[in-house]
């Protein structure tokens, strides 16, 4: 017997029936995002490995572990590329706005993603797959905190049109260049004593990425990070006046939010505001982001402050179901032909009708397959059509067909179905 095969793990399809939630999704983040102010960009599913290893450091899991590399063909010098499947969007969307002169617009260039894949080689979660989709937002050339808190507005906005309650919003500032070199020493020397029973990642973290030590999940080390000191005990004047200023700008944007000083991220290009969204009711967390304004240096560019964000669109769905949201119906057909006459001619004359329907904009469906008039008409009231259109051959001659309402309540056949002149069916069914 030959082989039966599944998707990988980590990957799944996307079935039909889960299809309206995806559309919902795109469609309440693509309309906030524009009200907002911000433009589609798609990027390429592969970019050369040094940019993931350049911008998120070595050190991060999405380096160390989690990416899907491969060495390219060698091209005719004898030069290999190597090259990986995006592990996130923000590295590529600043990469494309260095490559194509971006920051010769208008700051902030503004920029959204949607339904983009994103692939991470780590362990299969719930709602977390090894491919999974963003919806992420980019604001590129300005540090004013008044970004910040638009970003995260916009988020919270998009979350609230969806109709998601209980979403409590977590915010931190990480400090800069200036204030965070002192307070990674500060914090390795409070773990120096405390390495030895810290978990391997974090004896590694230590040395390739201390900050990362806050965003630990094993339990054994929960502890340490309680008592750990904070950054926002140690952030310069600066930083500590843009954070403020986050702050206020937020209340204007309505979002519930909390400061949360352990909220570090995971990858090394973020700077001063970070933020995560999480479900109060079962402690989801939906998405996080925040402000990254050395990355484009790292890529090569001049200094442009930045911000951004990437929300897993697996996730929300997972939200919207557990809270028990469905995505508005979609549209059901407005007519399903079948045909009385089982001859070439009667099938003929109903592939035509359809079509007919069809390319007048009318969704229509019909039986396949020559079955009888009974299994159509079964077939007709089975499928959710408004009307099923009878085609029968001496009706036909004399330009009629018979419109049978299918919604239409009691059991009177007479007020159920009407006979309409073959050329004004169109008219009839667009009232």
């Amino acid at each position: 017997m030959p082989e039966q095969y599944k998707s990988l793990q980590g990957f799944r399809d996307i079935l039909p029936e889960d299809q309206p939630y995806w559309r919902y999704v795109e469609k309440a983040a693509a309309e906030v995002a524009q009200l907002y102010g911000y433009r589609r960009i798609e990027t390429p599913l592969l970019e050369e490995t040094s940019l993931f290893r350049r911008t998120s450091g070595e050190g991060t899991d999405i380096v160390d572990k989690e990416m899907y590399s491969f060495d390219d063909r060698a091209d005719k010098e004898g030069h290999r590329l190597n090259l990986s499947l995006r592990p996130e969007g923000t590295a590529g969307v600043v990469r494309a706005y260095l490559e194509h002169g971006m920051f010769k617009l208008p700051q902030p260039v503004k920029l959204y993603y949607l339904g983009e894949a994103m692939f991470r080689r780590d362990k299969p979660q719930a709602g977390r797959y090894r491919e999974h989709h963003q919806f992420g937002c980019e604001a590129l050339g300005e540090e004013d905190p008044a970004v910040d808190a638009e970003m995260i507005g916009l988020l919270y906005q998009v979350y609230t049109t969806l109709g998601l309650k209980d979403i409590q919003v977590y915010i931190n500032s990480i400090g800069d260049g200036n204030c965070r070199p002192q307070y990674i020493e500060i914090l390795k020397d409070y773990y120096r004593p405390l390495l030895d029973s810290c978990c391997d990642d974090c004896q590694v973290r230590f040395h390739k990425n201390p900050l990362r030590l806050l965003d630990c999940k094993e339990p054994q080390d929960q502890a340490k990070i309680a008592n750990a000191p904070k950054i926002s005990d140690h952030l310069c004047e600066p930083c500590r006046e843009h954070f403020a200023a986050v702050q206020t700008f937020l209340k204007a944007y309505e979002v519930p939010f909390s400061v949360d000083p352990l909220i570090v991220r995971g990858l090394d290009y973020y700077t001063r505001t970070v933020f995560e969204f999480t479900s109060t009711r079962d402690k989801l967390a939906l998405n996080g982001g925040g402000r990254y304004d050395g990355l484009a240096e790292i890529l090569g560019g001049q200094h442009t402050p930045g911000i951004g964000f990437g929300a897993g669109i697996e996730r929300i769905i997972q939200e919207l179901k557990r809270q028990g949201i469905t995505p508005p119906e979609e549209l059901r057909p407005r007519a399903f032909v079948a045909y009385f006459d089982r001859t070439p001619e009667g099938k003929n004359a109903a592939v035509q009708l359809v079509a007919e329907l069809r390319l007048a904009g009318i969704k229509t469906e019909m039986s396949y397959g020559d079955r009888s008039p009974k299994a159509q008409m079964k077939r007709a009231n089975g499928s959710g059509a408004d009307y099923a259109v009878l085609l029968k051959s001496e009706e036909l001659a004399e330009g009629l067909v018979t419109v049978k309402d299918l919604q239409a309540a009691g059991t009177d056949i007479d007020s159920k179905q009407v006979q309409v002149k073959r050329d004004e069916l169109i008219a009839y069914l667009q009232q």
